[in-house]
């Protein structure tokens, strides 16, 4: 279905397609996505007043002096449901307040004021994202039996497979562009690719496949997850980000021939806010107490606040298969359970920061820890991203750029809901505490 971006349009869309019900999607503060369906009746209420609902009962939303918010629409993100038996649409929303003023908590309206910002320079910023997940048996919890055992890119028409192609067909159908899927490391691990697109668009697009992958994988039995590294023995799931900057005349702003490994003086400072500010935007990224088991367990999953072109356990990486024109700047810190707009406005403004400061880039780290030389390995020792979440919160709390990309009603909502699930495990006493420690100590 083409995007359609004119209420009218969508209302006549919704119409021809028999649609009866739509839900109205967005996110919370920590990416959960929430959903309220209206029949097609009131779709051009919703359109011209928005559809109300309680946001102080939302993680992470409204106190309960902002209850009162309003969903308001989007045109372009309009689409039919393909898994539904009965017609139903879904439409991505901004959300207001009362007066039609924008609610400062929303996380994609962080997004689009960093989008603004880049545009103030005259950029334009498009990302492309390689998203893993695990597919499990939907067995009873704690029980995790992946639906495989296959290998890397060994993609054997199991249920799994015709999950992945399923889901892709379904976002295709809302617009979103896949390039490719694979069968990742790990027993029942997944990959899908979206393709190169503005980034207000790719974070409505990750949001679309996680729904659709979740909604699809329950019908057929399945369970899919984007927790960051559920078993511990097989590799965690990231979620890479390869970003690229483009200017007034639409032409990549990364890349100059004339310079050092082809890299602009855009692109080194670009990467050198990123690497700056990579420990105060960790916790944006890397959002869960899991995600810190993921980035200390090796497996390509950087450790270490660095750059290369060829290594991969670096934290921003320049693949050779996207350079010259096509240049793009890879970070590798990101997993799928993050909160997609408010990972690329940190991330985007982050690297705005280092446009305006006009940061030095560093030399690149290509050697892998271990095989390096002694100051290789010194300077990668010296420069850890945070191990544990709690480390991330007080990093974030003390870098003002990635506060000011958010706005601070999102990070006191943000950290206030992370505070307290860092606080809920530091107080929970694991299996593993009781095992090593109940007749030993």
């Amino acid at each position: 279905m083409p995007v359609t971006r004119n209420r009218d349009d969508v209302v006549e869309a919704a119409r021809a397609a028999g649609v009866e019900l739509v839900h109205l999607q967005f996110t919370d503060v920590l990416g959960t996505i929430k959903s309220m369906s209206i029949p097609v009746s009131r779709l051009q209420r919703a359109f011209d007043d928005g559809a109300w609902f309680d946001g102080s009962s939302v993680e992470g939303m409204a106190r309960v002096a902002e209850r009162d918010l309003y969903l308001m629409p989007d045109p372009s993100t309009f689409a039919v449901l393909p898994w539904e038996a009965t017609p139903t649409g879904r439409l991505i929303c901004d959300l207001g307040l009362p007066g039609g003023a924008p609610f400062k908590a929303d996380p994609r309206a962080v997004l689009q004021t960093a989008l603004e910002r880049a545009a103030e320079h005259g950029f334009s910023y498009r990302v492309a994202c390689e998203v893993e997940f695990f597919v499990f048996d939907d067995v009873p919890a704690p029980a995790l039996v992946p639906v495989d055992h296959s290998g890397y890119f060994e993609m054997q028409g199991n249920r799994a497979t015709a999950l992945c192609m399923a889901a892709i067909d379904a976002v295709g159908s809302f617009g979103v562009e896949v390039e490719a899927t694979h069968h990742e490391v790990g027993p029942g691990q997944y990959e899908i690719d979206l393709a190169e697109q503005d980034a207000l668009c790719a974070a409505d697009g990750l949001v679309a496949l996680k729904w659709a992958l979740r909604a699809l994988g329950q019908r057929s039995g399945l369970r899919v997850s984007f927790m960051p590294k559920p078993i511990e023995s097989a590799s965690g799931s990231g979620l890479h980000v390869a970003q690229v900057v483009t200017n007034r005349s639409g032409d990549n702003a990364f890349f100059d021939q004339g310079q050092r490994y082809a890299l602009s003086s855009v692109a080194c400072q670009f990467i050198a806010g990123q690497l700056a500010h990579a420990r105060g935007m960790c916790a944006v990224v890397a959002p869960l107490v899991n995600s810190y088991k993921r980035l200390a367990g090796g497996a390509e999953a950087p450790a270490r606040v660095t750059w290369a072109r060829v290594n991969r356990g670096a934290l921003v990486r320049v693949p050779e298969a996207h350079s010259g024109p096509r240049t793009r700047l890879e970070l590798r810190a990101p997993d799928p359970s993050c909160n997609p707009y408010l990972a690329l406005a940190a991330m985007l403004q982050t690297g705005l920061d280092g446009i305006d400061r006009q940061l030095p880039l560093t030399e690149p780290m290509e050697a892998l820890e271990g095989h390096g030389a002694r100051e290789d390995i010194a300077e990668q020792i010296a420069n850890p991203l945070p191990t544990t979440l709690g480390e991330a919160l007080e990093e974030l709390e003390w870098d003002p750029v990635v506060r000011e990309a958010l706005g601070q009603p999102v990070v006191e909502r943000f950290l206030a809901a992370k505070e307290r699930e860092w606080l809920d495990f530091s107080q929970h006493i694991s299996r593993w505490e009781l095992e090593r420690y109940l007749d030993s100590a």
